[in-house]
């Protein structure tokens, strides 16, 4: 299937059909990729990574499904670009557009990425905003599909921040017909703006529960972030105080069902929002989570970025 829309910025820009598109393509792709049989369908294509975030598994993992694709990138941090300070965001996508073939942007602000995405002729994709994290939560789909068969009629919880991450989630289950619950202390929900577009965009099933006992009843997949994103270290020790309660242990765990699986988008602070036995332990979902990044966002370029049956 041919996306309908030019770059991937919020998993609500597209349909269910074409999202599960994505997914399906992942699927076929995986074990080809680890067979080292998939085809190179992008030869000579480049992708320009941005990166004004340090990264372990975004950057590797855009890089590399390039490679797999059979084309190349590049590495590029704001040093070299500046963009908004020494270059507009318009000229730095116009030119861009003049040298690669695909744009990969992991930033702090969401309309960094939409004014990249605005001007650019290539493809842009969201490696990561303050606002959201879309490939990481279609590639947390892709593991729950490989772990427990569907995410149809599951139950995820995400202990912690009303994030990017949680923010994607909740975009997901206008998408996906599953249960999403956030459980955080009073003060770090979703904001009711984001829910109330999230909504006006698709149906879902959202909750917000304080008490974490009642949240992980029935729990398919229990999620955990950090608590204090990259730009929020000033707050660092206050969220410690408010979310400690929301650390997921050995006891959290119990109250979801037997068979649910743990994940953790990483970088954990263990001892933290999770133990060691936790993010260890046999619920634990959290290397494949990651190796999955590879797989989702390879797909995402491959259906992105025309080649020349496209043409």
């Amino acid at each position: 299937m041919k996306l309908s829309r030019k770059d991937f910025i919020s998993i609500r820009d597209f349909s269910r059909e074409e999202l599960l598109s994505i997914i399906e393509l992942c699927e076929r792709q995986k074990p080809e990729a680890r067979n080292f049989t998939l085809k190179p369908t992008h030869p000579g294509r480049v992708l320009a990574c941005i990166f004004h975030k340090p990264s372990l598994r975004t950057r590797i993992s855009f890089e590399v499904a390039m490679m797999q694709l059979g084309g190349n990138s590049l590495y590029l941090t704001d040093k070299e670009i500046g963009i908004g300070s020494r270059e507009a965001p318009k000229d730095v996508g116009e030119v861009l557009s003049r040298y690669v073939d695909a744009i990969e942007i992991r930033t702090f602000d969401q309309k960094m990425v939409t004014d990249l995405a605005k001007y650019a002729t290539v493809p842009v994709v969201n490696g990561l905003t303050d606002l959201l994290h879309p490939c990481q939560v279609l590639g947390d789909i892709f593991t729950i599909r490989e772990k427990l068969g569907d995410i149809e009629g599951k139950k995820v919880v995400f202990v912690g921040d009303g994030n990017n991450v949680s923010r994607s989630w909740l975009n997901a289950s206008t998408r996906f017909d599953f249960k999403f619950v956030l459980c955080s202390p009073p003060g770090y929900q979703i904001s009711d703006s984001f829910i109330e577009e999230a909504r006006k965009d698709g149906d879902c099933d959202f909750e917000w529960v304080e008490d974490p006992g009642e949240a992980l009843n029935g729990a398919d997949v229990v999620y955990s972030d950090v608590w204090a994103s990259m730009g929020q270290e000033d707050e660092a020790k206050e969220r410690v105080e408010k979310f400690r309660p929301y650390a997921v242990d050995d006891d959290m765990m119990a109250m979801a069902n037997d068979s649910a699986l743990f994940m953790h988008c990483l970088p954990a602070h263990r001892g933290l929002e999770v133990t060691d036995s936790v993010i260890d332990g046999r619920h634990s979902v959290v290397y494949d989570q990651a190796e999955n990044r590879l797989h989702i966002q390879r797909a995402i370029l491959a259906l992105l970025i025309p080649v020349e049956s496209d043409i």
